[in-house]
């Protein structure tokens, strides 16, 4: 388990999640068969709610690897929503757009490889209506100011594995080799939570998921 919740309450949650898309079901499988990271089960419901609520029309996510949360993504918010996402991994990408393709989402789906921070840099200002954060765990902070130029007035940014394995919040769980992520990742709720501009909620479930948007005051 994630060492975020206490198992028994992650085992009754993801048994409440009815999987209702053999899609996401498919990749899912592969991703465990392959070892490749993806979103947790409840991770990807809170996904679809904010996504249900929100209904963003341009959507940035950080982080493709095989297109798991950018198919889920699509498949949840407006159909005519556009989502641009970064990879740096030309293997994952090139995983990613055989699933993009098979569920023919290429209109609706763009990848852009490289660098999170250098294509970040080349996107317009204030495009974005929501914006997942899932790539490089210990450069989150590093993302923030480029994110916060990107995203609208009322944009939301839904940054996961916040609490990185319980890591962030409990320094006897740090591994040494994972102390200047944890570092970072500090160093990241900090500047969203002291930013006077913004509004953020830490959400103890899956890996920790952490919410942010701009104040309305």
């Amino acid at each position: 388990m994630s060492g975020i919740t206490f198992d028994y309450n992650e085992e009754y949650i993801r048994g409440l999640i009815y999987e209702e898309s053999d899609i996401l079901r498919e990749i899912e499988e592969f991703a465990h068969k392959n070892r490749v990271p993806i979103v947790q089960k409840e991770t990807a419901r809170f996904l679809e709610l904010m996504l249900t609520i929100k209904r963003p029309l341009n959507i940035l996510e950080l982080g493709t690897a095989i297109g798991y949360s950018a198919i889920l993504m699509s498949m949840y918010s407006s159909k005519n929503s556009k989502i641009t996402t970064i990879e740096r991994d030309i293997s994952m990408i090139e995983e990613a757009k055989k699933n993009i393709k098979k569920y023919n989402l290429q209109n609706r789906i763009e990848i852009k490889q490289g660098d999170c921070l250098e294509v970040l840099k080349e996107l317009k200002d204030n495009e974005y209506d929501f914006i997942f954060m899932d790539a490089g765990k210990g450069h989150y902070n590093h993302f923030l100011p480029e994110c916060l130029r990107l995203m609208n007035k009322d944009a939301v940014i839904v940054a996961d594995n916040v609490l990185f394995r319980g890591m962030v919040a409990n320094n006897e769980l740090v591994k040494r080799r994972k102390i200047t992520i944890v570092k970072r990742m500090r160093n990241y709720l900090d500047m969203v939570s002291r930013n006077k501009e913004l509004i953020t909620s830490v959400v103890p479930m899956g890996d920790g998921i952490a919410i942010t948007t701009r104040r309305k005051y």
